[in-house]
């Protein structure tokens, strides 16, 4: 999942302070935000990988949110970084390669084919002006996903939805029928957000989307399509529970398994928990990106990344490479990611070892043209909190309405621009 903290003091640090102490001969500390059951499965898998390639692995776990990667900042500036640690990939990992903090990839990455065999998006994120590559996409998170549980939508007598209109006609069946909750929603900032831009994409269409973030064009936030993605998005509260305020997404991915909630709008690494669960893609719970009938699937595609703080110790950066040689092979990557509930970063595995969700993303994300951008990659950390903020306060405040939505959202684009 996506939080975002700023990291603008980065550029005083000296790079001395970088070096920490020294490790032992391929020891690695992973510091890393994958806590819940399919996180930690996954990690698992990487760990075990580097295992049996000699190493000895340290895992570091720390709860996610801002605190946690404010605790991934504080290491790496105050000199006693880990070996690797997770961050979204993004304009978050800018401000340590403006500061010379982190170890080149490009060895490893073209040894192992890595950097052909991953999204374009991917691979101008992680190269800098220098030329170098400085981040490692660990997996490919669409975050326009909706999640189901097939015997409450069999019990409302309705089919699995393909559509916007089919997905509304299957909660309305939900609600009529008092069986279970239609949505499960986790009222926090960044869950809404990501489900505004879940609405906005798959509704409305990627021109208007990357009119949005990528042309921070105004005039597109107040075009009549944009509008109908608010009103969509506001939708969704009548068909939510009283209980959703500040409830964690895994939670409320677990209402869908246990069959209290019929949907969840949220990231694949939700899949993780279901898989946790014992649950079968695709027999028990169902997936689906929601389209507008013209059979285009547009997956936001994202990624959590792995950084190597710079280390003058020669012994820390054999290590790091290796590491990252692990994490790059087409092995590890369907390990990780059949764990995680993502697709790997890399297009070209065997789709064949993934289950049938994740299977069905790989297939979508063959098509160059269903391939967007989160927004990470398109504004500022601050922009992406303050929309969360704003999707938060529409859901929870019936009183801003649609044209207080928008306004807001304007002001949004309107402070992006400064900065840019």
């Amino acid at each position: 999942m996506k939080h975002s903290v700023s990291v603008t003091a980065l550029v005083v640090v000296a790079l001395t302070a970088v070096g920490g102490a020294k490790a032992q001969d391929l020891t690695v500390e992973v510091m890393h935000q994958w806590v819940s059951a399919g996180e930690s499965a996954a990690i698992h898998e990487v760990a075990k990988a580097y295992e049996a390639q000699g190493g000895v692995w340290i895992d570091n776990a720390i709860a996610g949110g801002p605190a946690a990667i404010a605790n991934i900042v504080s290491r790496i500036t105050g000199g006693n970084p880990p070996t690797a640690n997770q961050m979204p990939l993004g304009k978050q990992v800018d401000d340590f390669v403006a500061a010379g903090l982190l170890a080149q990839l490009d060895e490893a990455g073209d040894e192992t084919g890595f950097w052909d065999n991953i999204p374009e998006v991917f691979l101008d994120a992680v190269t800098y002006p220098d030329g170098h590559k400085y981040a490692l996409p660990i997996n490919n998170h669409g975050q326009s996903w909706v999640w189901y549980n097939k015997q409450v939508l069999a019990d409302a007598g309705v089919a699995e939805p393909v559509t916007w209109d089919d997905f509304f006609a299957a909660v309305d069946a939900i609600k009529a029928s008092g069986t279970a909750i239609p949505i499960a929603v986790g009222a926090q900032p960044w869950q809404l957000g990501q489900t505004f831009l879940s609405v906005l994409l798959t509704k409305e269409g990627p021109d208007l989307y990357m009119k949005v973030f990528g042309d921070l064009d105004t005039d597109a936030v107040r075009s009549p399509e944009f509008r109908d993605a608010v009103e969509t998005y506001l939708r969704l509260r009548d068909y939510s529970d009283e209980g959703a305020t500040n409830r964690e997404w895994n939670v409320a991915a677990n209402m869908v398994i246990t069959g209290q909630a019929g949907f969840q709008f949220m990231g694949d690494w939700a899949k993780g928990e279901f898989l946790a669960a014992g649950q079968e893609a695709e027999v028990d719970f169902g997936c689906q990106i929601l389209g507008s009938g013209d059979g285009m699937r547009y997956f936001i595609v994202s990624s959590d990344s792995i950084i190597f703080p710079l280390t003058p110790d020669p012994a820390r950066q054999q290590a790091q490479q290796l590491l990252a040689r692990v994490i790059m092979s087409p092995e590890v990557q369907i390990a990780f990611n059949a764990r995680k509930g993502s697709e790997p970063a890399r297009l070209d595995v065997d789709a064949s070892q993934l289950d049938a969700c994740a299977a069905k993303g790989v297939e979508i994300l063959q098509v160059p043209e269903q391939r967007i951008p989160n927004v990470d990659f398109l504004i500022s950390p601050d922009a992406l909190g303050a929309a969360g903020d704003l999707a938060g306060q529409a859901w929870v405040d019936p009183s801003l309405g649609v044209d207080g939505f928008i306004d807001g959202f304007v002001r949004i684009i309107e402070a992006e621009q400064m900065i840019q």
